[in-house]
């Protein structure tokens, strides 16, 4: 039987830290144990628990256990060092996987033709191709993982071989580009609103300095309201955006974004009365953000298209891919490039009358 305890020590420099001590006992003899020290009580005990789970579920490690699809998954989940890392969008996928007859399936044995039956299930059941297609994206990461993190002998082979056949007959697709940028009109309107709401006595949250800031830097919400004051350079008018989002690298991406036109001042206007520039809840900006949009009755409008927007801006004033990478934070151009192809042929018709207007001048001369 698996159990374990938790202790309280302190370290020599009267820090608080918390071991756990894992014991699978066989009769009265300890046949395996296992420890690990951490800062926080909540993890020691995470810990502790998801290594008895694992213990009583597939026995001594070093043994290849056979599991199912729904144990490994219960186990990805349960793995704090994996858990930390996990997305809101992609637990929720992988909770609603634990439920499907795909988690049923030993897995070591899932095959493609469980595969596909999987994606048919979804899609007959109105799930999108690309929704679909992150299920599987989802499990792929979990078999990848498994034989790493857990000693259990099981490879994403089987998604790799799947793939072809799954794209060919649209059981999953990949997501749909969007290419939705505010108009002059609804950036007004919905201007307008924001300014009634922000004057609002009980309101705190400056929602007009917030919307400009967004579309001039071209940062998401969340990393508005996380920059913080010590990370403003003066001297080249940049701030330090931490741990930007990249698929390829989770933390430590630090990149620092020069502040264009408006953008500095908007910064420069903020009190100073916190460590954050924007001291306020991402969440509640975006919420407020929508209900605007929402009473407006502005279709198909999100705030991260705000970022597309100010993208958009730098390429139509004539910067480069590159330069907009770098207020961007893209590390792969191809997403600017799809923004600019877009743009392009506006910008060539715009060049070639302004090359005739130049040519009918020369002639009148």
């Amino acid at each position: 039987m698996a159990s374990f305890t938790l202790e309280k020590r302190k370290t020599s420099k009267g820090v608080l830290r918390y071991r756990c001590v894992v014991r699978l006992k066989k009769g009265n003899d300890v046949v395996y144990r296992e420890s690990r020290t951490f800062g926080k009580k909540a993890d020691a005990k995470a810990w502790g628990t998801a290594l008895v789970s694992k213990l009583e579920t597939h026995g001594l490690p070093g043994k290849n256990p056979e599991v199912t699809v729904r144990e490994l998954l219960i186990m990805y989940l349960n793995e704090p060092y994996i858990a930390k890392s996990i997305g809101r969008s992609k637990r929720y996928g992988l909770n609603m996987l634990i439920d499907t007859e795909l988690a049923k399936i030993q897995a070591n044995k899932l095959t493609v033709a469980n595969l596909v039956q999987h994606c048919k299930d979804r899609n007959d059941a109105g799930t999108s191709p690309q929704t679909v297609s992150g299920d599987i994206s989802y499990l792929r990461s979990v078999l990848r993982a498994a034989k790493p993190i857990f000693g259990i002998d099981v490879n994403d082979s089987v998604v790799q071989e799947a793939y072809y056949t799954l794209y060919q007959h649209n059981l999953i697709a990949k997501s749909n580009r969007r290419s939705r940028r505010p108009d002059t009109s609804e950036l007004n309107r919905i201007k307008v609103e924001l300014r009634k709401r922000q004057e609002h006595h009980a309101a705190h949250i400056p929602f007009l300095d917030i919307l400009d800031f967004s579309i001039l830097s071209c940062m998401r919400i969340g990393e508005v309201c996380k920059i913080l004051w010590e990370d403003v350079d003066e001297g080249t008018r940049a701030v330090k955006v931490r741990d930007r989002k990249d698929p390829r690298k989770k933390e430590g991406n630090h990149m620092w974004v020069p502040l264009l036109g408006e953008a500095w001042e908007i910064l420069n206007r903020q009190p100073k009365s916190c460590d954050r520039i924007f001291p306020y809840n991402s969440k509640s900006v975006s919420a407020g953000f929508q209900r605007v949009r929402s009473s407006l009755g502005i279709q198909d409008l999100r705030y991260h298209d705000l970022r597309r927007e100010g993208a958009s801006r730098l390429f139509e004033q004539g910067f480069s891919i590159e330069e907009v990478a770098q207020v961007t934070g893209h590390r792969n151009l191809n997403t600017l490039w799809q923004i600019y192809t877009e743009l392009f042929p506006n910008r060539v018709h715009e060049k070639f009358n302004s090359l005739q207007r130049l040519k009918q001048m020369d002639q009148e001369l």
